[in-house]
């Protein structure tokens, strides 16, 4: 089976890309005179041409020249000037192939520059594997690799031979990572991680699966059940800082590519990949469910009390009438109070005066239905909207402290958690009076 590429055709092309830009010519293919005065001892336009040409590219990309190279127009066009030679003589260089040879060999001397060897290859892999730990992305490794050969001074080797260097790192860098993530892992440790992937009890689901499942709305319910899924991920119990001298970026990789596979797929792996895969995506699927509920969280609040503010302008808006009527009422009534301590007059007769005093009474009974907090704001609601479930253990409200169910051991049965978390539900749908769902 062929080796799969790193690099892709574009990439290919982006890595040994010649200057065309005015700017870049200036910057890499401009003439010292030292350059100058070796280039004019060649003979003739096609000798001088082509040799400036070599120069430029032996020291940028850093490649030698072929027998079948093809230059851009702006690249024969700035060399051609400096060297005030004819640009069209450029075809003529590559009829003798000794010439070519011998200009590169010279120049090479010249540049002291060394060609790409084994050892180089070697050296190369070990440097990139460093790399590699870190990203695993073709084209960053491989610029990595033509950059650190011109620093080292070597012609640079077909793409294909750095295609395979990094390939080589990769596979490195690969069993470093999982070696990282296995090593720490008991027996115990193992036996849990397999369990992920066996059926969900009472389910078509894997546990892994089912561990993996967004919450999708902002209630109670599924608050409860995503803290079974936080729970049951701390099951598993991973050693302490698992993970910690691993670069981010390649955990989250490993992570993300776990998730996408089936068991089945994860089955497959030879079992120091397998396991290394399943820890990152626990380490990393825990996070996200932390992050999730405290997502979560902060959705019921925004919905509890978005649900009582909006009920607080629909009562006031609906008791509008009412309270404008006893507003004018107490008007009428203070007004008579206040003619009546001018007047010494009885008090209580002003006020029969105005209502009869058992309406007086009633309106003084209504007026406190009326009435809203001194703050007149609608947090005194927030409370009717939620209903704090019952604990599965005391049947008391309370917010499922960790402590209420601890759940049984994963590697003895994944299955009591779900049966836990079912009882839960159960208690709660008979004690709760209502749910923000």
């Amino acid at each position: 089976m062929p080796r799969r590429l790193i690099l892709s055709a574009t990439e290919r092309d982006t890595l040994l890309a010649l200057p065309e830009s005015q700017d870049d010519l200036i910057r890499y293919y401009t003439f010292n005179d030292s350059d100058l005065s070796l280039i004019r001892q060649r003979r003739g336009d096609a000798n001088r041409l082509g040799f400036a040409v070599q120069l430029c590219l032996l020291r940028y990309p850093g490649y030698a020249l072929g027998t079948d190279s093809e230059l851009p127009e702006p690249v024969i066009l700035w060399v051609a000037k400096q060297v005030q030679a004819e640009p069209a003589s450029w075809a003529k260089y590559g009829e003798r192939d000794v010439t070519r040879r011998e200009h590169a060999q010279e120049l090479r001397t010249y540049l002291q520059l060394a060609p790409f060897g084994l050892s180089d290859f070697r050296a190369l892999v070990r440097e990139l594997t460093e790399l590699a730990q870190q990203t695993d992305k073709g084209l960053l490794l491989a610029g990595q690799a033509l950059e650190s050969l011109r620093q080292k001074r070597r012609i640079l080797p077909a793409l294909s031979v750095i295609d395979r260097a990094c390939s080589e790192a990769i596979a490195r860098a690969n069993r470093r990572v999982y070696r990282a993530l296995v090593e720490p892992l008991t027996d115990s440790h193992r036996a849990k991680l397999d369990e992920l992937l066996k059926l969900k009890a009472g389910s078509s689901i894997t546990w892994l699966t089912w561990l993996r499942q967004a919450p999708l709305k902002p209630n109670s319910r599924h608050m409860l059940e995503h803290i079974e899924r936080l729970k049951t991920f701390q099951l598993v119990d991973l050693p302490e800082g698992l993970g910690r001298h691993i670069h981010q970026n390649r955990l989250l990789k490993l992570a993300r590519e776990g998730g996408q596979m089936t068991p089945k797929d994860l089955g497959k792996f030879e079992p120091q990949r397998r396991y290394a895969t399943l820890a990152a995506v626990v380490l990393e699927s825990t996070a996200t469910v932390i992050d999730e509920l405290v997502d979560l969280h902060d959705r019921i609040l925004v919905k509890l009390f978005s649900g009582a503010k909006h009920k607080h302008q629909q009562q006031f808006q609906k008791q509008g009438k009412a309270i404008n009527d006893k507003v004018r009422l107490y008007s009428r009534i203070g007004q008579a109070l206040l003619e009546a301590k001018e007047s010494g007059s009885d008090p209580y007769a002003a006020i029969e005066a105005v209502i009869p005093w058992d309406e007086f009474t009633e309106s003084v009974s209504e007026a406190e239905l009326l009435a809203r907090p001194e703050g007149f704001d609608h947090l005194h609601l927030v409370g009717e909207n939620f209903a704090t479930p019952p604990c599965a253990v005391t049947r008391r409200p309370c917010w499922r402290c960790w402590n209420c169910a601890p759940p049984a051991p994963l590697h003895a049965g994944l299955a009591g958690g779900a049966g836990t978390a079912r009882r839960a539900g159960r208690a709660r749908r008979a004690g709760s009076r209502a749910d923000p769902a």
